[in-house]
């Protein structure tokens, strides 16, 4: 990979760290996992960043990219992550500490979100990121009728959680 590529992959990321961040809120319940998860999607979208094909925004790729990897690796309960070094220049990035207080507001909204399953969590996180539901259809690997009618029974389901 060219030293410019890899330029490039470090801005779009620190550009766009904040979609990790919100993934890992979702599927993480203390900051050692969040920044766990963190890195792993990180390492993740590295490895997978020469095969971006630019025929969707960088931001809805990584969406993508974040959410299988949290998917995949929170299914298997069991089973710890393994991360590993990140290559020269990803050390580069400007870590952005995470700040749970400008979310407090948001702190039950979250925790409803982290009793969903899987599939709602990722609904969720992209409807409220305002993604059309043809990006969202996208991101899942679903028809945008399948994602509208997963949509609105996961917002009946939220508001019994949040109403009961």
């Amino acid at each position: 990979m060219t030293a410019e590529l890899e330029q490039k992959f470090v801005k779009e990321l620190e550009t766009n760290q904040n979609i990790i961040h919100k993934v890992c809120r979702a599927y993480t319940n203390n900051a050692s996992d969040h920044n766990d998860l963190f890195q792993e999607i990180s390492i993740q979208l590295w490895k997978a960043y020469e095969k971006f094909r630019g025929d969707s925004k960088f931001s809805t790729w990584m969406y993508r990219v974040a959410l299988n990897t949290a998917i995949s690796l929170y299914r298997k309960s069991k089973r710890s992550i393994k991360t590993g070094e990140l290559y020269d220049n990803l050390s580069e990035l400007k870590y952005e500490a995470y700040d749970d207080s400008v979310e407090q507001q948001l702190d039950q909204l979250y925790k409803a979100i982290y009793t969903l399953n899987d599939i709602e969590k990722a609904l969720v996180l992209l409807y409220l990121e305002d993604k059309p539901y043809k990006d969202i259809a996208l991101c899942l690997g679903i028809s945008e009728v399948n994602a509208r009618v997963k949509m609105n029974r996961t917002k009946n389901k939220l508001k019994e959680i949040l109403n009961p």
